[in-house]
């Protein structure tokens, strides 16, 4: 079937460039034949002047000598006595284009592709996608489009689609997962964040009520103060957009990957003392001045890229260095702000490696789990 295919869309594409040769060639025959008639009928107009006196003799022949020699010409082709010259040449180009060009094509395909590939329809695909997340994405929704009332399913598809910058289809699984499965947290701030990020940054009414309520049901949660504290800044209220970002820069732990954002934004809301008072000697890696500054220019987007970085480079940090207990509290916080749960429950896993669950220090990073709704079962064994 392939190849029937091929063949006829060859054939198809074939007529379609051979056509106006053809064409032309039929226009050119005609033009001629119209030029022979009218020469013909100069000649007999001539023949009745002559008779009617009207001109000499002379000047008929030569007249007569002109007429015969262009209608000669025209008769036989400009400078081609039988006119196959041009057939011929038009013959060589359609040639060229009916049969050079598909062995061409075929060639390079015998050459390049693979047509001893069996063939994979987009089932077959599904069924095994691979890493391919255009593919994993596809499985997913046709799942959904049988099964509308997975909650489970609408809930894991909502921050792929966040990331894979689909936030219509982002706001619309989040919606159906909150219909389906009801509020928390985890969801309400990222139904906010897609809010904020459709809206290019600004925080909407809807987006500062689904952080709101995400702060209620889980208090401290970093992100959806942080949006809370920016929408009071797009609203001109300084004074308290500076106490709210001056309340998450003092609650923050040391070397918080988000310090640098919330920096600038107390920067820019004239709150310069509160950076000061909460600089923490010992944190390590904090944010000089130009990354406050560069933070301050930032979209949403490239943000959350460069929170992400930072979260991925402390983590390679610990993982070299893992008797550092307070990294592995801010790693595991961390990713749980990144709306991350299995990195943050295999921050969880590798911290409490380095500290067992029987210490003190072991004992806090469960409690911190605990605190931030991460499911700590099979990181203790």
């Amino acid at each position: 079937m392939f190849w029937i295919l091929v063949a006829i869309l060859t054939a198809a594409v074939a007529i379609v460039l051979t056509h106006p040769l053809m064409r032309s060639r039929q226009a050119a025959i005609a033009d001629r034949q119209g030029e022979v008639a009218v020469y013909r009928d100069q000649l007999a107009e001539l023949e009745r002047e002559r008779a009617s006196g009207l001109i000499g003799e002379t000047e008929a022949d030569y007249a007569r000598a002109e007429i015969g020699r262009r209608l000669l010409a025209v008769a036989s082709g400009p400078n081609q006595p039988d006119g196959t010259s041009t057939a011929r040449r038009h013959n060589v180009i359609a040639t060229i284009v009916t049969a050079l060009i598909p062995l061409t094509g075929l060639c390079l395909y015998l050459w390049m592709g693979s047509p001893n590939r069996p063939d994979m329809p987009l089932e077959a695909r599904l069924e095994n996608p691979g890493n391919d997340m255009n593919l994993l994405i596809a499985k997913a929704e046709r799942h959904l489009a049988q099964n509308p009332q997975d909650g489970a399913g609408w809930d894991v598809l909502a921050p792929i689609y966040f990331k894979t910058m689909r936030f219509a289809d982002a706001e619309m699984a989040y919606r159906n997962a909150i219909r389906i499965l009801g509020e928390n947290a985890q969801r309400l701030t990222g139904l906010g964040e897609t809010l904020v990020t459709s809206s290019q940054g600004i925080v909407t009414d809807e987006a500062q009520s689904a952080f709101a309520d995400a702060e209620r049901m889980r208090p401290g949660n970093p992100r959806a103060q942080f949006y809370l504290a920016l929408a009071l800044e797009q609203a001109g209220k300084m004074d308290e957009a500076r106490d709210a970002f001056a309340k998450i820069l003092q609650t923050s732990p040391a070397g918080a990957p988000w310090i640098a954002l919330v920096q600038a934004h107390l920067k820019a809301t004239g709150g310069d003392a509160a950076i000061a008072a909460a600089q923490k000697p010992e944190a390590p890696a904090n944010p000089t001045a130009e990354d406050i500054e560069a933070a301050n220019t930032m979209s949403p987007e490239d943000r959350q890229a460069m929170i992400s970085g930072m979260v991925e480079s402390l983590d390679g940090k610990l993982r070299q260095q893992p008797d550092n207990f307070e990294g592995w509290m801010r790693l595991v916080r961390s990713y749980a702000m990144l709306n991350n749960e299995d990195k943050a429950k295999e921050a969880l896993r590798n911290g409490l490696k380095a500290f067992p669950p029987g210490g003190e220090q072991g004992k806090k990073l469960l409690a911190l789990a605990q605190q931030l709704g991460i499911n700590a079962d099979g990181a203790t064994q």
